[in-house]
C-alpha cells in the first residue's frame, strides 16, 4: 500500500480535501477517489491498489478479471482510473465482471436479519432432492448416491450460471433440481438419455462412414451443433457463462423433440446417421456443461 501512495506523492497525483487524500479524477468524468481519510487510514481502493500492482508485477496478466457485484462499479471505475494516472497502461486490461442480486424469498440476503443461503446445508439438500427423484425414476439404478451428488451440486451451479450474470434472480432450490425445465438436470438427463440408446444400439462412429439426413428435426440440431464453437467465443468475449447454459438448454430441447418423433433404433437406412447425430448431440451437452463445473452421469 505504502508503494501506491509513494507513487502518487511523486506524481504529484494526491491532493487535499478536508484533511483526506483524494485523487482528482474529473478527466475521466468520476468522483475523486478517496485514497486516505483524514485520520490517515486507507481504504479498499489503497489496498486494491497495491494487489493490482503485484499482480502485474508477479503474473503479467492478460486479463485481471474481478468477479464483484454491480453495487461496486464505479470503485473498479476509480481503481482503473488512478492507476492509468499513475502511469500503469496495464490498468486497461482490468475487468469488471459485475453481477446482479441473488434475493431470497424475493428479498434481498442480509445475515442481520437472517435471510440467509448457507453453501453446505443448500448443497445437501440439493443432493438429497435429487436422490429422491432419482429413486423415483430408476430404483434400480447403480451408484445412486454418486449420481445424486453429481446431479444436486450441478443443478445448483447451473441455476446460479444460466441467468445473464447483470440479472438477479431469486434462489428455489426447488425449481433448481427439478427434472423439468431449463435446469441442469434436465440436461444431464437428455445426456444420460443418449447414452442409454448408444449403449442398446452399441454404437460407436465410425470416421470412414457416411452420415446423412435431411429431416427437419434433424437439421434443427445440426445448425445448434454447428453453432456451438461460436457460442463458446462469445461467452469467453462477454464474460458470461449464462450464454453456454442457454445454448445447453436449446440443444437438450431440440434433442428431446427429436426422439419425440423419430424412432431411432429402428432398423432403417437412417439409423446409423441417426445414433452419429445422437452421439453427436451428447458429446456437445457433456462439453457444455463441463466448462460450466457440471458433471454429466451416464446413467440416471
Amino acid at each position: 500500500m505504502d508503494e501506491g501512495i509513494q507513487i502518487l506523492e511523486e506524481k504529484g497525483l494526491l491532493q487535499e480535501s478536508k484533511g483526506a487524500s483524494i485523487v482528482d479524477l474529473e478527466e475521466f468524468n468520476l468522483p475523486p477517489a478517496l485514497i486516505k481519510k483524514s485520520d490517515g487510514a486507507t481504504l479498499y481502493i489503497t489496498r486494491d491498489m497495491a494487489t493490482a500492482m503485484y499482480r502485474a508485477r508477479t503474473y503479467h496478466f492478460v486479463k485481471n478479471v474481478y468477479a464483484v457485484g454491480q453495487e461496486q462499479s464505479n470503485h473498479f471505475r476509480q481503481l482503473k482510473a488512478v492507476l492509468k494516472k499513475m502511469g500503469f497502461d496495464w490498468s486497461d486490461d482490468m475487468v469488471h465482471v459485475d453481477f446482479g442480486l441473488v434475493t431470497k424469498n424475493r428479498q434481498k440476503l442480509s445475515t442481520r436479519k437472517g435471510n440467509i443461503i448457507l453453501l453446505e446445508p443448500t448443497l445437501q439438500e440439493a443432493i438429497s432432492r435429487a436422490k429422491s427423484q432419482i429413486e423415483a425414476k430408476n430404483p434400480e439404478l447403480e451408484n445412486k448416491d454418486d449420481v445424486a451428488h453429481a446431479v444436486g451440486v450441478g443443478a445448483v451451479k447451473f441455476y446460479d450460471l444460466k441467468t445473464d450474470r447483470r440479472n438477479g434472480y431469486d434462489f428455489d432450490l426447488e425449481a433448481m433440481v427439478s427434472f423439468e425445465g431449463e435446469t441442469g438436470p434436465y440436461i444431464q438427463y437428455a445426456y444420460a438419455r443418449i447414452q442409454s440408446i448408444l449403449r442398446k444400439a452399441n454404437f460407436a462412429p465410425s470416421a470412414d462412414a457416411s452420415y446423412s439426413l435431411n429431416d427437419a428435426e434433424s437439421w434443427e440440431i445440426i445448425k445448434l451443433l454447428q453453432d456451438f464453437s461460436r457460442v463458446i467465443k462469445r461467452a469467453s468475449d462477454n464474460f458470461d457463462p449464462s450464454l453456454i447454459a442457454k445454448y445447453a438448454i436449446s440443444l437438450a430441447q431440440a434433442f428431446n423433440k427429436y426422439y419425440a418423433h423419430t424412432r431411432i433404433l429402428d432398423d432403417s437406412p437412417e439409423r446409423d446417421s441417426r445414433l452419429a447425430l445422437s452421439y453427436s448431440t451428447a458429446l456437445v451437452l457433456k462439453e457444455a456443461l463441463r466448462l460450466l463445473g457440471v458433471e454429466t452421469p451416464e446413467k440416471m
